[in-house]
């Protein structure tokens, strides 16, 4: 048995609590929307061997539970802000019996100006904001060489042209973008794999939530 399916079976547990900040419609069949989903990270080389992971948004600890329950070796600390989810993923720790999972409360722009700037080896989010903002905020959080990992649905060519516009800005270059398809149903899905090419630029991280409110390559500078 692989060692992590008693930690996994406690997640999809924890999942159907009305409490876990999930969809409710995706409840039933978490093991294939959720768990598989998270589980394609592991393909990612960089990620796999990477020491330190942040994982940005983390909501209800997807992908970032369940990688580390896979890999113990490396240590992940679940960035959340909302307070009700940070008591969600501190209870999922406990009750998974992490010793490898952190949560870390607050904006990941605050922490990226603290205990968080340039700690990482790489970032993961999962249905988590645009590209743009997404690299923007993992820029500040990554190691030069380090990796940012992103979920994300369908191709968009608008968004993946805002990144390419964003890039040099960010010191982040994207690498690849994979096609995964973990459960039946899961139409058009893709990984996006994005590298920091140079030092965090000055003026990292900007204020919370201008990230999301002017991206860059946005034009809304």
């Amino acid at each position: 048995m692989n060692p992590a399916e008693p930690a996994l079976e406690t997640l999809i547990e924890l999942l159907g609590d009305p409490r876990a900040p999930v969809a409710a419609s995706t409840v039933s069949r978490a093991r294939e929307v959720h768990i598989a989903d998270s589980l394609a990270g592991l393909e990612i080389e960089p990620l796999r061997t990477a020491g330190r992971v942040a994982d940005l948004g983390s909501g209800a600890g997807l992908p970032g539970l369940v990688l580390a329950a896979e890999l113990p070796g490396a240590r992940f600390d679940l960035i959340e802000s909302v307070g009700r989810k940070c008591d969600f993923l501190r209870e999922a720790i406990a009750r998974l019996e992490l010793v490898n999972a952190h949560v870390v409360c607050e904006r990941s722009e605050t922490w990226a100006e603290g205990g968080g700037r340039e700690a990482y080896g790489a970032a993961t989010a999962r249905a988590v904001g645009g590209l743009a903002e997404l690299a923007e905020l993992a820029s500040p959080l990554l190691r030069e060489g380090g990796v940012l990992v992103a979920w994300k649905g369908a191709r968009s060519e608008d968004e993946e042209a805002e990144l390419a516009r964003a890039a040099p800005a960010l010191a982040m270059e994207p690498v690849e973008i994979r096609p995964v398809a973990p459960y039946p149903g899961s139409r058009e899905r893709h990984i996006h794999l994005l590298r920091k090419n140079g030092p965090t630029p000055n003026g990292l991280p900007r204020r919370p939530g201008m990230a999301a409110k002017r991206p860059f390559g946005s034009g809304k500078l």
